[in-house]
């Protein structure tokens, strides 16, 4: 499809329909693009042409490269156009689809990575593909332009060898995708070899694991502060401990708005890939509480609260939904919006400012990257004000109102772009952030936040008992709101107690949700529920749980399916079983079924987790760093788990205190359960039964290994208990 326009032809093609932002960015190349779906599988099958299979995501800097490069190139789109039916994949979208086919070119190549480039059969498989290519030789991989020749050529004249290599490729990879391991018994020891091999490869002079690039990696830190906790031990603390704090210290982190980037190209944690996934600053806002916990220093909540400040003000909507990433490039160059010039510091703090801050922050005339300053924290700030013999709070005071000066400066700068599909999943991580941070350090505007988004998800995404994938605000709504709006979304509103009525001006792709989008929404309401003592959330929680054991277990036993047994039938139906940026769906669906288990006394869950445990144990013995979310999981299995009943108004300042007070410890197996005594609807949950209130005093009753301790009205005795 092309319109005339006075600078010449104008493209477009069927992406310009989709609610995907990166599809949308390319709905004017001239390759004649199809969104995955029956459209492009029939066209294949009619023709007989191969499909070319082009998998990214919106914050991918190669994949912005390749498309300038090839996708705008009219002669390369015209050999795309002559030879293949092209199909264009957000992966965020679709994790089903990138899930298979990245398993393919990983089997083909050894490697994986986006944008991916898939070439498969019309019936869907796959028999050649990579990731980035050039348009023409160079960085010793093959032009594009070359290698669309030669698929071409092999498909007119050894068609039946590539029939024959793409079913023994499916062959492979359903063998690869079956569980068939024999169930083992899950022991402490378990939780013992698994350390043993993190600290091998632990970096213990620049925290983290492995050399450059450096991820983040929030499950495996939590694990290790589970693991401190459990045995008592303080190695893995440290490691965890030191490794967040040089995370918070480095360029990975952003030292004037919060948040995080994706990852660190270098050892140092210095120079990120500047993106900001949701994913990675929910997980990593809850690294930082339980940092907060474990050791009550303040930097740990501070880096907590501004990463989730960040998420509030740049990744929120103003209907609730969270937003999904901001690119890297803006204004067409990495990291721009992010870096300082050594004038430009001394322009917005004055001289005398200037040298503090610089000194504090690496900023050099000459630049620590590509001729400018990544602000990066050169010392702890306590260390730093006695190098200086001025007092540590001073310090503190005089760089926050810098880094506040500076960063009302770069609000004047082009920002990123950013992704404003609204994801079922990740939006789970960051709801299940902010209801921990409320309840962990008292903040009534990240509960609002949390109920704000639970109230928009469950209005938009959830429909006759089942979870859509994604959606994404109308652009003619988003033009009436205004751009004086962007960032209203992070400001606490008033929230309606009730569901609100569903968003005219939001369209939902009609994707069905996968099996991390239950499992993750499901936590992320259950600890909801915990921080907020309303039922809904329990009760929504329990109904996310059910359909997801109808929609995705395996009737072999086996763990779960990624895609719903009435999903679209493709070449597989994949299973995600390792934590990798975001947590294996099974993880997160072992960790509520556990958590479910206690609260309700249900046994099928319990069953239904421990099987699955069983089964993974081989596998998370022999490779600890792709399963941190499930060892976590592992962890709460083993137990002892602590079993807290709260009964008491939410109202009453006392049954705050309580809450408080259990809180105020790191507790990472601990299940709170609240009742209000006036509330007699849900007092059937087991750990609520006949626990009244002490002459007439909010109280708390814990329990653990079978054994309760003495019911306490006091919030100190209730710590007390926590810590014994």
């Amino acid at each position: 499809m092309t319109v005339e326009g006075r600078s010449g032809t104008v493209h477009t093609n069927r992406l310009a329909n989709e609610t995907s932002p990166y599809l949308l960015q390319h709905g004017h190349n001239p390759v004649d693009w199809y969104p995955w779906g029956q459209e492009a599988l029939n066209r294949a099958r009619e023709e007989n042409r191969p499909i070319l299979l082009s998998v990214g995501y919106s914050a991918c800097h190669w994949c912005h490269v390749m498309e300038r490069e090839s996708f705008e190139d009219e002669q390369i789109a015209e050999l795309m156009n002559r030879w293949y039916v092209c199909v264009k994949v957000d992966r965020e979208e679709r994790p089903d689809i990138d899930h298979i086919y990245m398993s393919a070119v990983q089997m083909m190549t050894g490697q994986g990575g986006w944008p991916m480039t898939v070439f498969l059969t019309p019936d869907g498989k796959p028999f050649y593909g990579g990731t980035y290519y050039p348009p023409e030789d160079r960085y010793g991989r093959p032009g594009f332009p070359r290698i669309l020749h030669a698929v071409a050529e092999a498909w007119e004249n050894r068609r039946s060898e590539i029939e024959e290599q793409g079913g023994a490729m499916v062959a492979n990879m359903r063998q690869m995708s079956e569980v068939d391991l024999p169930e083992s018994p899950v022991t402490p020891d378990l939780l013992d070899r698994a350390f043993q091999k993190l600290r091998a490869g632990w970096d213990m002079r620049l925290g983290g694991f492995g050399g450059a690039p450096k991820f983040p990696q929030p499950m495996i830190l939590d694990f290790l502060l589970r693991y401190a906790h459990r045995t008592k031990r303080a190695e893995p603390r440290n490691m965890a401990i030191f490794t967040l704090e040089k995370m918070a210290q480095g360029g990975i982190y952003d030292q004037l708005g919060g948040g995080f980037h994706r990852y660190s190209t270098d050892e140092y944690w210095l120079v990120p890939h500047f993106e900001k996934m949701l994913y990675d600053n929910a997980q990593l806002a809850q690294s930082y509480l339980h940092a907060y916990q474990a050791t009550g220093d303040a930097f740990y909540r501070r880096i907590a609260e501004e990463t989730l400040d960040y998420v509030r003000r740049e990744m929120t909507a103003p209907e609730g939904g969270f937003y999904s990433a901001q690119d890297a490039d803006s204004e067409g160059v990495e990291g721009k919006f992010f870096v300082w010039s050594q004038a430009e510091v001394e322009e917005v703090l004055g001289a005398e400012d200037a040298l503090l801050f610089s000194r504090f922050y690496d900023v050099t005339p000459r630049g620590n990257w590509e001729h400018a300053n990544i602000l990066n924290a050169t010392a702890p700030e306590e260390s730093f004000a006695r190098s200086l013999k001025m007092e540590p709070e001073e310090l503190a005071t005089r760089l926050a109102e810098m880094r506040h000066r500076l960063f009302e400066r770069r609000e004047q700068r082009i920002k990123p772009h950013r992704d404003e599909k609204v994801l079922t999943a990740w939006n789970g991580l960051m709801v299940a952030a902010f209801a921990d941070a409320a309840a962990i350090l008292g903040r009534d505007d990240y509960r609002d936040t949390a109920v704000a988004n639970a109230e928009f998800v469950l209005d938009n995404l959830y429909e006759n008992g089942r979870l859509w994938r994604t959606g994404k605000a109308e652009e003619e709504k988003k033009r009436r709101r205004g751009d004086k709006e962007r960032g209203r979304g992070g400001d606490a509103e008033e929230t309606n107690t009730q569901h609100r009525t569903p968003n005219a001006g939001f369209r939902v792709s009609p994707i069905p949700g996968f099996l991390e989008d239950y499992a993750y929404y499901a936590d992320g309401l259950l600890r909801l529920y915990e921080a907020t003592a309303d039922w809904r959330w329990l009760d929504s929680a329990k109904e996310l749980v059910d359909v997801m054991v109808e929609l995705f277990a395996d009737p072999e036993g086996g763990p779960f399916f990624s895609t719903p047994v009435d999903g679209e039938q493709l070449v597989e139906r994949p299973r995600d079983l390792t934590d990798n940026a975001t947590p294996a769906g099974n993880s997160v669906a072992v960790d509520v079924l556990l958590r479910l288990a206690v609260l309700t006394a249900d046994q099928d869950y319990q069953r239904r987790a421990a099987s699955i445990l069983r089964q993974m144990n081989p596998l998370v013995a022999e490779h600890p760093s792709a399963f941190g979310r499930l060892l976590g999981a592992v962890d709460f299995y083993i137990g002892p788990v602590k079993e807290l009943a709260v009964v008491g108004s939410m109202d009453d300042s006392a049954t705050r205190a309580l809450l408080a007070a259990a809180r105020a410890s790191y507790q990472p197996n601990m299940v709170v359960a609240v009742a209000n005594p006036a509330d007699t609807g849900h007092i059937e949950l087991p750990l609520l039964q006949d626990r009244p209130m002490l002459d007439g005093k909010p109280t708390a009753y814990l329990c653990e290994n079978y054994a309760c301790k003495i019911p306490t009205t006091e919030p100190d005795q209730l710590a007390a208990q926590l810590i014994r």
